[in-house]
Parts: structure tokens; C-alpha cells; sequence
């Protein structure tokens, strides 16, 4: 990965400084290196070829189709056979367990999907990414979810601080379908990270990281599709101690949060979206159970949760309704 530079953390984290939710760009990028004190990217293991994992266990996979899928790792490291190779193995990433194993062992790999990433960023500002870029680029981002979400990659992925490579991505503001595309792929590998039991690793990681005002900003502005996944993203954050603590330690983050929150009960109103409701619930749950916030909570706690708006929407949903009685039951007490 030599001559690729990660991009920059924004420094809001520090509790010193303030983050105002109604800004509608997020801080650009700071000057420190998101690198600073932390060990290099790691690089993949050289071999010969494509890695071969052992006792590999694909029982969809023919000996054939297992060939192709080595002969398509292997057509990634040229740039004349590398977009097909990517849609194709888009395509089969879900079939074959052991993909992200062969992704990141195999020489050269991973250098050329970041590769991929990096091309793309002179496209974002002024917006000028095509539909066809936008695919490309996806299917890339595609690949590194799937070394994102396998255990023996997982850890690996975060330290090569491969998600900062995304950044750029969620920072965008542009409505378009490419833009959209792009983020909802990139979110998606954050969320394959979040999404396994044992993530206080990954959530440490991204609480070092701008993900939180991203994620904001993308709830309140985004399709329903990317505000699901954004606020699934911070739904997890919250759910680990740290994540909890760590938003509550401030008024101002505490504050930043609740008011996406709060803005996203108004509009869900309007929309009705159930799926992005059970989110919203659960994440106003999980921060009832801090002292601090519980007590906030108490005087900002948006009123169509309180008065049954959305009871027709929740008819048959016993889990999202047994929350929100838990939430309320949460404020009433003293």
C-alpha cells in the first residue's frame, strides 16, 4: 500500500471542543495524520499467486467454480481485467467463505482495491461521479465488506485503518444516484464491522474516527435506505459501554445526537417508516440507561413518542412497543 495516504480524522472528538448538529457540512478533514501514533498500514503476506486458505470448506463451490474465483483474485492485479474481475467477484462473494481470506493474503490485492478507492476521490468535489464509476467503485467496496465482516480478517482490516479510506465517500453531500450508491456501499462496511458480537475493537476504533458526525449527518439528510444503516451504525456504537459513555460524557455530544434523533421522529411523522422507527426507539432506550441522559431525556424526549402517534404503525410489532414502554417506564421513574 506504499505511496496511499489515509485520510485525516477530524479532531471534534476532543472534549474541549463543540459539535453543532445544525451544521449541515460536517468539519472537513484536520491537519494531524490519522496515522499519528498508531502502528502502519499493515501490509498484505506476499505469496506467490493467489493465497490458498486451508481445509477450506465451501460446499456450494465446485472445484471449478473455487479455480475461477483464484484465476478472478488473480485478474484483479491488472488494470485491463480488474473492472470485470470486480463485478464478478461481487457476484460470488457471498458463495465462497473463505473470499476475504484470499483477498487479503493474495500479493497485491489489497493494494489494488484501495487503489480503486483512491481513484475516485479527484470525482467527489466538484461532484462528478458517473453511474459507471459509482458501480465500479462499489463493487471494490463489495470486496473489502467481505474482508470486513470475515473473523480472521476483521481485526487485520481495522489495523490497516482501512475505514478512514471511506470517509471521503460518507462526507459527500450530493443527492444524485451515484453519490447515494456510493455511500449506502460504503456505510455497508461499516456496518458489516459493527454488526458482530464481540466489536468493542471496532467500536473503540470508530469512536477515534469522525463515523459518529458522518453518520448524523447522513440520518437527517440521506434516502431511508442510507438512514437505516447509518443509524444502525450508531444504534450499535451505543449499545457498547464505551460508545454509551462516550456519547453521554458531554452535553454537546449528547446534544448533537438527540437532536438528529428528535429531528428523525418528526419526519418519521410524515413517512411512517417503521423499519427506521425501531432504530430510533432502541437507540433513545439505550441512552435512558445513562444517569445524565435520562435525566435530559426527560424534558427533550420528542412528544409523538409520548402520545401514541405511532401505535397503528407499531400494531403487531411487540418488541418496538415493549421498548418504548420501557423507555417511557425509564423517564417516569425518580
Amino acid at each position: 500500500m506504499a505511496g496511499l495516504i489515509s485520510p485525516k480524522p477530524v479532531s471534534y472528538m476532543q472534549h474541549n471542543l463543540q459539535y453543532n448538529p445544525y451544521q449541515r457540512g460536517v468539519q472537513a478533514f484536520s491537519d494531524s495524520p490519522a496515522t499519528s501514533g498508531l502502528p502502519p498500514l499493515a501490509h498484505p503476506t506476499p505469496h506467490q499467486g493467489v493465497f490458498l486458505p486451508g481445509n477450506a470448506h465451501n460446499t456450494s463451490l465446485s472445484v471449478n467454480e473455487e479455480s475461477k474465483i483464484y484465476s478472478l483474485v488473480i485478474e484483479l492485479l491488472n488494470p485491463d481485467t480488474r473492472e470485470s474481475a470486480l463485478l464478478e467477484l461481487s457476484k460470488k462473494r457471498e458463495q465462497y467463505d473463505d473470499l476475504a481470506l484470499v483477498l487479503w493474503h493474495s500479493f497485491g490485492i489489497m493494494p489494488a482495491l484501495l487503489q480503486e478507492i483512491v481513484s475516485v476521490y479527484p470525482l467527489l468535489s466538484p461532484p462528478n461521479l458517473t453511474a459507471h464509476v459509482s458501480n465500479r467503485v462499489c463493487n471494490a467496496l463489495a470486496l473489502l465488506q467481505c474482508v470486513a465482516s470475515h473473523p480472521e480478517t476483521r481485526q487485520l482490516f481495522l489495523n490497516a485503518h482501512i475505514p478512514l479510506f471511506l470517509y471521503p465517500f460518507l462526507n459527500t453531500t450530493s443527492k444524485t444516484r451515484p453519490f447515494e450508491y456510493l455511500r449506502l456501499t460504503s456505510l455497508g462496511v461499516i456496518g458489516a464491522l459493527v454488526k458482530q458480537n464481540d466489536n468493542t475493537t471496532v467500536i473503540h476504533f470508530l469512536l477515534s474516527t469522525e463515523i459518529i458526525p458522518l453518520c448524523l449527518r447522513i440520518m437527517e439528510t440521506g434516502t431511508e435506505l442510507s438512514k437505516t444503516v447509518a443509524i444502525f451504525i450508531v444504534q450499535k456504537i451505543l449499545l457498547d459501554e464505551t460508545g454509551l459513555t462516550y456519547i453521554c460524557h458531554t452535553y454537546e455530544r449528547f446534544y448533537a445526537v438527540g437532536t438528529v434523533l428528535s429531528n428523525m421522529v418528526n419526519q418519521l411523522v410524515e413517512t411512517q417508516a417503521v423499519r427506521l422507527l425501531k432504530h430510533v426507539v432502541r437507540c433513545y432506550l439505550r441512552l435512558s440507561d445513562n444517569l445524565r441522559a435520562r435525566e435530559a431525556l426527560r424534558a427533550c424526549l420528542p412528544e409523538p413518542l409520548r402520545d401514541n402517534t405511532f401505535n397503528a404503525l407499531l400494531k403487531g410489532d411487540l418488541v418496538t412497543k415493549r421498548c418504548l414502554t420501557t423507555l417511557l417506564n425509564n423517564l417516569n421513574e425518580q
